[in-house]
C-alpha cells in the first residue's frame, strides 16, 4: 500500500533549556517580554512533520511516499532518507530557497518555544505522481497551507482514505478551509490544546467534528490518548519510556503507529496502542529521527505496557 505523507520537511534545532521558562517569565510584564534562555545544549537534526512520520512508518516495515518540499540545502537530508529506504521521489526543490528551519527550546517541565523559518514550505509540494494514487492511504499533516487545502480534495476525488492533522497550521487556516479537510477525512487526530483551537475557530463541537470525520483522536501528552467514534469513547494508556529526553516528535510517531495499526486492520484500542509504544521510543532521545526500534522490539514493548501480545 502506498501511504503518502504531505507536511514539511525541515532541520530541526532542538536546545535544552535546563530550568523553567516559568521561572523566567513574569506575568505582569508579559506585555513587554524581552527575555534570553542560557541553553545547555543543542543539536541540529533532521525534522518536519513529514520527515518524521515518514522515518517512523519506515521503522515499522512500511514504504511511505512523502509530498512536500525542500530547498537547495536538502541533500544531505536526501541521503539520510535513501540511507533509510524512504521515497523522497515526490519532494520538490526549491533552488533559491532554504529547507524549512526550526529552532525548538524545551525546558525542564517540557514546554516548548519554536521559532520556524518556512523557506522551501512557502512553496506547494505540486502534483502527486498517478500510480502514487493508486491503493494508497493518506495523511495530510502541518505543512503548505494551499497543500492542505488542495490534498484533501484530490483524496476524495480519488477514493483515498486519509488523516487530517493540521496541527500548528490551525492558525493560519480559515474556519471553511478546516471544516473542508476534516469533512470526510478517515479521522481528525491533534492534541487537545489544538482541538480547543479548532472547535473555537470553526464553532464546532466533538460532536459535529464527528459527524464529518469517521473518527476523533486527541493525544494527551504524558496522560495518553483518546478515540472517539459516533459508538463512543476508547482511552488509551500511555507506554512508558525508558527515559525522557525529548519530547519533540512524540506526535508524528504516535501518527505513524496508528497509522501501521489502520493498513494492519486492528481495532481502533490496538492501533492506538501501537501508536503509544511508538510515540515512546521519540521521547528517549534527542531529535525526531534519532531513536531505532525492530518489530520484535515493538511487540516487546506492546507486551510490557499492555499485558497483552501485539
Amino acid at each position: 500500500m502506498n501511504i503518502l505523507v504531505s507536511g514539511s520537511i525541515a532541520y530541526d534545532s532542538i536546545m535544552d533549556f535546563p530550568d523553567h521558562f516559568k521561572n523566567h517569565i513574569l506575568p505582569d510584564k508579559i506585555h513587554n517580554l524581552n527575555v534570553s534562555f542560557l541553553i545547555g545544549g543543542m543539536k541540529l537534526n533532521f525534522g518536519g512533520t513529514a520527515g518524521n512520520i515518514a522515518y517512523n512508518l519506515k521503522l515499522l516495515g512500511e514504504t511511505p511516499v512523502i509530498v512536500s518540499t525542500a530547498g537547495k540545502d536538502f541533500e544531505k537530508y536526501r541521503q539520510w532518507m535513501d540511507g533509510t529506504g524512504i521515497d523522497s521521489s515526490n519532494i520538490k526543490i526549491i533552488e533559491d530557497e532554504f529547507t524549512a528551519l526550526a529552532h525548538i527550546i524545551t525546558d525542564k517541565s517540557d514546554n516548548q518555544i519554536t521559532a520556524f523559518y518556512p523557506g522551501s514550505m512557502k512553496y506547494s509540494g505540486g502534483e502527486i505522481k498517478k500510480e502514487f494514487l493508486k491503493n494508497a492511504l493518506a495523511i495530510v499533516a502541518p505543512g503548505y497551507k494551499d497543500d492542505m487545502i488542495k490534498y484533501p480534495k484530490i483524496y476524495k476525488e480519488n477514493n483515498i482514505s486519509y488523516i487530517y492533522d493540521p496541527g500548528q497550521q490551525i492558525t493560519s487556516l480559515e474556519a471553511d478551509e478546516l471544516k473542508n479537510g476534516i469533512e470526510g477525512s478517515l479521522a481528525f487526530i491533534s492534541n487537545d490544546y489544538e482541538l480547543s483551537l479548532v472547535m473555537k475557530k470553526t464553532g464546532w463541537s466533538e460532536k459535529d467534528i464527528l459527524e464529518r470525520a469517521e473518527n476523533l483522536i486527541t493525544t494527551l501528552g504524558e496522560k495518553g490518548s483518546v478515540i472517539k467514534t459516533k459508538k463512543g469513547k476508547l482511552e488509551i494508556s500511555p507506554a512508558k519510556p525508558e527515559n525522557i529526553s525529548d519530547p519533540t516528535g512524540a506526535g508524528d510517531a504516535y501518527r505513524a503507529g496508528f497509522i501501521k495499526g489502520l493498513i494492519n486492520k486492528w481495532p481502533l484500542g490496538k492501533c492506538g496502542k501501537l501508536a503509544s509504544v511508538v510515540s515512546a521510543y521519540t521521547v528517549e532521545t534527542y531529535g525526531t529521527q534519532t531513536h531505532q526500534f525492530s518489530w520484535e522490539d515493538i511487540k516487546a514493548r506492546y507486551k510490557n505496557n499492555f499485558s497483552e501480545e501485539i
